[in-house]
């Protein structure tokens, strides 16, 4: 183990655990297709997609992101609303990360460019539609490799890309998070981009009461078949997506407090103390951990 991989305390066994209603198998394996089938097609455009023009592209990127949680059985409540033709922005968005659905949520909203672990990359599914969609992929097996996978976050953003990342370097279960690596935000520094925050969070239903992380962690070992059919099985899954105020990188600070700011515009007031007692350990066990990924 290096110190850029982080190792959350959340396991399949102790936390992937759905306690609510469920849908019955033959409803549950109907979106378990519907939704592999849209993932699909969004790997097989890639190629058509990208002779669009900046703005049309980024409309289909988001639409079609919006639609693979719904696909799934999981339905989207953004707050707040960020109209289709918003433009893009040189940004750093970060945010907590506790599923694979993490992803198509923050495209869904903030499209960009995806900073992720490089085994992601060998992925059914998931791991072609990332490659094409041009995710940087990170080597985590090399701490020697943090400072040029910076220069090129660094570098993406200059060039008027989003780039978009997990820096708690870790899936957590969404019970207090852990700590946002500090080494992207240094590339938001040396860009000089304005770094977005974005809280995702799960619930049982769409008033915001019954906390439902359970169902969608994807945490440890967890295969990624088991993933998808506990997120189909759970009904009444609502995803919400908080994008916040955006916080200026501009070095004055370094690049701790900025991920230290950006952290706590994430996880809100209320869940950092149990946020704080959840990865104390963690932390710890991965000094110095400076990692991106997801």
């Amino acid at each position: 183990m290096t110190g850029w991989l982080p190792v959350a305390p959340c396991t399949p066994d102790g936390c992937a655990r759905h306690t609510g209603a469920v849908r019955a198998p033959l409803p549950a394996a109907l979106l378990l297709l519907s939704g592999c089938a849209l993932v699909l097609l969004g790997v097989a455009c890639i190629p058509l997609v990208r002779l669009l023009g900046a703005g049309p592209r980024r409309r289909l990127t988001r639409c079609w992101a919006r639609a693979v949680p719904q696909a799934f059985g999981v339905r989207v409540i953004v707050r707040p609303h960020l109209p289709d033709g918003a433009p893009d922005g040189v940004e750093l968005v970060v945010a907590n990360h506790i599923s694979w659905l993490d992803i198509p949520l923050v495209a869904s909203v903030l499209p960009g460019r995806m900073v992720a672990k490089r085994e992601i990359r060998c992925w059914p599914l998931l791991g072609p539609l990332a490659a094409r969609g041009g995710t940087l992929f990170i080597d985590r097996d090399r701490l020697r490799a943090l400072p040029a996978a910076v220069r090129d976050i660094a570098t993406t953003l200059r060039s008027g890309s989003r780039v978009v990342v997990f820096p708690e370097g870790s899936t957590w279960c969404g019970r207090g998070g852990g700590v946002f690596r500090p080494a992207v935000f240094q590339a938001a520094i040396d860009a000089g981009a304005t770094v977005r925050p974005v809280r995702i969070t799960y619930r049982t239903d769409p008033h915001g009461s019954g906390l439902a992380a359970g169902a969608v962690a994807f945490v440890g070992a967890d295969p990624l078949a088991a993933s998808l059919w506990r997120v189909v099985r759970a009904a009444g899954l609502t995803a919400h997506v908080d994008v916040l105020a955006p916080i200026p990188a501009d070095g004055e600070d370094g690049r701790r407090a900025l991920a230290r700011r950006a952290r706590a515009a994430v996880l809100g007031p209320g869940d950092l103390l149990q946020a704080r007692q959840t990865a104390v350990a963690s932390d710890r066990a991965n000094r110095p951990a400076e990692s991106v990924h997801h």
